[in-house]
């Protein structure tokens, strides 16, 4: 499977993104490109669109949660970004980056906890209540 590997600029998230990239490559899978983007900017259209000109079978992503937040909205709304094509580190497990990013932007995103397991976004009540399936959901490992 073809990725590209997104990550912020801070120190933790570069380590995570070299380590992942090389990890993939190691085992025989493709990365198209690895992309980066800052906390703050007047915008993130550039890093967007290199994240999508080559179109990969899925993202992965890592970074502080403000530029994430701001990176994944881009995203969402200027290209054909998927975040249920996305993977994220434990990094971005937080149920604010639902209200940062906005609900359409994260909807589908999943990733892996500092535990093993696994997380997701689904969707929201009309109440603001989680159902199943819904909101920052945990999946505990092995399943479920």
């Amino acid at each position: 499977m073809t990725v590209v590997v997104g990550h912020g600029r801070d120190g933790a998230s570069r380590s995570a993104a070299a380590a992942f990239t090389e990890a993939w490559r190691a085992r025989g899978g493709q990365v198209l490109a690895v992309v980066d983007w800052p906390e703050s900017a007047a915008s993130w259209l550039r890093p967007a669109r290199r994240m999508t000109e080559q179109s990969p079978g899925a993202w992965v992503v890592t970074g502080a949660l403000t530029g994430w937040a701001q990176m994944s909205r881009r995203l969402r709304h200027s290209t054909d970004w998927d975040p249920a094509r996305t993977f994220a580190f434990a990094a971005l497990h937080d149920p604010r980056l639902r209200t940062l990013a906005g609900p359409d932007a994260v909807r589908g995103l999943r990733g892996a906890t500092a535990q093993g397991g696994t997380w997701e976004f689904g969707e929201e009540d009309d109440e603001g209540f989680f159902r199943y399936g819904a909101g920052l959901r945990e999946i505990p490992r092995g399943g479920g």
